[in-house]
């Protein structure tokens, strides 16, 4: 064997040794096994709570509608069909809207604990003393049911109550019909509802605070800016996907606004919304057709909202740098 043959069988041997070794039939099936089984995996994680969210959400919602065509007084077995009159009763009666006029009330209180909850975030995102408990303080209404939330506020509207003792003590005398008095008693629900949920909001806006790179707040001070031009320039930029989405919560929940009047007057007095409205419709009057067309108007009303609102507030990607 000549010198180039002994080179060449050499080099062709460490070839052989350096190639990974061939692929056998019964590997390729198990790594496509492998592949589709990954592929599953997040499904099968998402299989419970999507059967749930399917099951409480959207059928409910399927059924909802299909009761809306509907004349069912909801004990009977059958229901018999009706077309669209329900939805043209609801439309031809704009009596049953003039309730949406109560939901600005709790509009107005929604943009005033907007403005609370981005006060009290700001300040206790600083070295603020005891702010750990000042944040409970805040948070701990939220974490309160709201049907107790409306019986202890029972206590503290009735005339000659709490309040109206920690008024005397001011030097206000006086009994005042809190709840009773038309003209008293959507401020003073819209006041609850506005002391319950401003500490939801604070904690979203302190999430997105405490977001905010340091070194910012260090070289606006080196510029000599106070906490107003920080705010002005940092925070507010910063956190305007947060805001944006907190406005959106508080057109869609004062339009939906329940559980406390419901609890508080039952609807009396001109407190009555559109909720309180439905469910009277369902429950005490037995028209559940007339009800769910209610409801759908509603649903669509707030995603109509919703949208108009994303459209003209854009969501916007904020780099923080």
């Amino acid at each position: 064997m000549t010198a180039v043959q002994k080179t060449r069988a050499v080099g062709h041997a460490d070839e052989r040794r350096g190639a990974p070794p061939p692929e056998t039939s019964a590997g390729r099936p198990r790594s496509r096994r492998r592949r589709r089984t990954a592929g599953l995996t997040p499904w099968l994680f998402l299989a419970v709570p999507l059967t749930l969210l399917g099951m409480f959400t959207y059928l409910p919602v399927a059924d909802m509608i299909g009761y809306s065509f509907t004349d069912w007084d909801g004990v009977s077995p059958t229901s018999s069909s009706v077309g669209v009159e329900n939805y043209t009763d609801l439309v031809t009666e704009p009596a049953r809207f003039e309730v949406f006029l109560v939901s600005g009330f709790y509009l107005a209180a929604s943009f005033v604990q907007i403005a609370l909850a981005l006060y009290f975030a700001t300040v206790l995102s600083s070295h603020t003393r005891f702010r750990n408990l000042f944040k409970g303080l805040l948070f701990f209404p939220y974490l309160i049911n709201g049907v107790a939330v409306g019986f202890v506020f029972l206590y503290f509207f009735q005339p000659d109550g709490t309040l109206d003792t920690l008024l005397g003590m001011a030097g206000v005398d006086g009994e005042h019909l809190w709840l009773g008095d038309p003209d008293l008693a959507n401020p003073s629900l819209a006041g609850v509802s506005m002391w319950r949920f401003t500490g939801l909001n604070m904690v979203l806006f302190l999430g997105a605070i405490q977001s905010i790179p340091p070194h910012l707040y260090e070289a606006a001070e080196l510029d000599g800016a106070n906490r107003w031009q920080q705010f002005r320039h940092i925070i507010a930029p910063s956190i305007k996907p947060v805001i944006s989405l907190s406005f959106v919560l508080a057109v869609s929940g004062s339009l939906a606004v329940f559980e406390i009047p419901y609890i508080m007057t039952g609807g009396a007095n001109g407190t009555e919304t559109f909720v309180i409205q439905t469910v009277k419709l369902a429950f005490q009057f037995d028209k559940v057709g007339l009800a769910s067309a209610s409801a759908v108007l509603l649903l669509v009303l707030i995603l109509l909202i919703t949208w108009v609102q994303r459209r003209l507030v854009p969501e916007e990607r904020v780099e923080l740098s």
